[in-house]
């Protein structure tokens, strides 16, 4: 046998072999089949890449249409959707409500289903839902008493023409073990949003971990049965977004238990991607003076 096909032989047999060497090919096969979801998310339908406008909502009723006399006017791509003026939304603040009454000539659709005449817009931010015209669909958010109509263009260019994320490479120094600390008292953890918004959201508790024999931590959200991390470091505004990055933890540790805080999986907030968000700053404690060289970063591919 020759012995350049022997060593690629016993080079294979010895990888194999070999459990770090597994171990490492598994971590780096699992993250980019991770960051590989989040970009078909990120560029699905009614994504933050199809978003082309978010409107105030007045309190009563809000024409819409792509009409320039309405309340609400579409943008001009949107033109050729239906006639100039497509129905109304009526809020009630005091209620908490929301609701679409369309023009007696539109017709819409809810989870694919035709609708006509009036509806009530779901507001709840776990069940939210969109209804839509063609390429254009959009739903209304309600956040601190205010309503808004956000707009989604799902042949928008930004979506079709997107090139995808960038990533810096998996590297499992990054794969941290964390310990969660639970507040004794569930606290308010008050966040301002790219607006100069204040928004209230659950604190339950803290990730300690250690980098180069360092110690870290992060306040953490209450997110379901699971935890947020909305924090920045060292690269923000260089390598990575200047507004910071988010972390998901889908199940919620015990109290004193360890977990693994990967920050291959750092991911971009939306206002990275679009100028119709409003995403949570990182609060003061969760800005961290270390590089975290790991996760998404700020470039886009050519």
């Amino acid at each position: 046998m020759h012995p350049i096909v022997l060593s690629l032989i016993l080079f294979a047999v010895g990888f194999m072999t070999n459990p770090l060497a597994t171990d490492e090919a598994k971590f780096i096969e699992e993250t980019k089949a991770w960051q590989s979801e989040r970009e078909t998310k990120l560029k699905g339908e009614n994504g933050w890449l199809t978003l082309v406008g978010r409107f105030p909502l007045k309190e009563g009723v809000n024409r819409f249409g792509v009409g320039s006399d309405n309340d609400v006017a579409l943008p001009g791509d949107l033109k050729e959707i239906g006639p100039t003026r497509l129905g109304s939304i009526t809020v009630n603040a005091l209620a908490g409500t929301a609701s679409l009454k369309l023009a007696d000539d539109v017709a819409m659709k809810s989870e694919g289903k035709e609708f006509r005449g009036e509806r009530a817009f779901v507001l709840d931010a776990e069940t939210r839902d969109w209804v839509s015209l063609g390429r254009m669909s959009m739903h209304v958010i309600a956040r601190e008493g205010k309503f808004f109509l956000r707009v989604a263009d799902n042949e928008s260019e930004q979506r079709t023409k997107f090139p995808g994320c960038t990533w810096f490479e998996p590297n499992s120094k990054w794969r941290v073990e964390a310990k969660y600390v639970a507040y004794a008292e569930e606290k308010t953890l008050v966040i301002n949003n790219i607006l100069g918004e204040r928004l209230e959201q659950p604190c339950c508790g803290y990730a300690e971990f250690r980098v180069d024999d360092v110690r870290y931590r992060l306040d953490a959200i209450r997110e379901g049965e699971g935890l947020f991390f909305v924090f920045r470091d060292a690269t923000a505004g260089e390598a990575t977004y200047g507004g910071g990055r988010f972390i998901d933890i889908e199940k919620c540790p015990a109290d004193g238990d360890t977990f693994i805080l990967d920050f291959n999986r750092a991911y971009n907030p939306p206002c990275a991607f679009s100028k119709y968000t409003t995403c949570p700053l990182p609060p003061p404690q969760n800005i961290l003076k270390v590089r975290i060289e790991a996760g998404e970063t700020l470039k886009r591919k050519e």
